[in-house]
């Protein structure tokens, strides 16, 4: 008797690994020197960070979709920290977790009252030590978060997006011999990846 063929098996639980190599996918259109040394350092190989983003998307674009602040939940397990926020006139809870990729970041989720996610991004660790931002030579990839980098360059003005989870801010910065330049710094997952420097 010539045996069945096996069907396919259904994939494994998402894990906290696989949710990093979501956010990996993404910043792979601005960085992929930078993504590909942190998919070896995970031990992970391309196919399965294609195949990871893949299940994410499905999980969001499912027509029965789970609340994006239980799926947050399910696959990173209770948050590290749970803090009420304020937001201008609006209330909210800030839920941050620890990704091994960047011990000096948190995860973090603002989410409104009525369990909706607000925001979902990168931001500085409790008590970790910031980056210096003095000029634009300080502007690196991943060397800061738009929070940090609205800050440094006050005024900064927000830009939109050009996809979903990346945002933008436009300031004036100085070079290191104290020329000031015009900036638009783009952002995703809330984590620098790029600027271009006017005159």
């Amino acid at each position: 008797m010539v045996p069945m063929p096996s069907a396919k098996r259904p994939a494994g639980p998402f894990t906290p690994l696989d949710f990093q190599l979501v956010l990996l996918r993404r910043m792979a259109d601005h960085n992929p020197g930078l993504v590909e040394d942190a998919r070896h350092a995970l031990g992970v190989s391309l196919a399965q960070m294609r195949e990871a983003n893949k299940r994410w998307q499905a999980m969001v674009r499912s027509p029965r979709p789970r609340p994006s602040a239980s799926r947050y939940r399910s696959v990173l397990g209770a948050p590290e920290s749970a803090a009420a926020r304020r937001i201008g006139d609006l209330d909210c809870e800030a839920w941050q977790w620890p990704l091994p990729l960047w011990p000096g970041l948190r995860f973090e989720v603002l989410v409104g009252p009525n369990g909706a996610v607000w925001n979902e991004w990168l931001v500085r660790a409790p008590g970790a030590e910031g980056p210096e931002l003095r000029t634009v030579e300080d502007l690196t990839p991943w060397s800061c978060t738009v929070d940090e980098a609205a800050r440094a360059f006050a005024p900064a003005r927000p830009l939109e997006g050009t996809a979903p989870t990346r945002w933008g801010l436009a300031f004036t910065a100085p070079d290191a011999r104290g020329v000031q330049h015009a900036v638009v710094a783009e952002f995703t997952w809330g984590l620098l990846q790029r600027t271009a420097i006017g005159g």
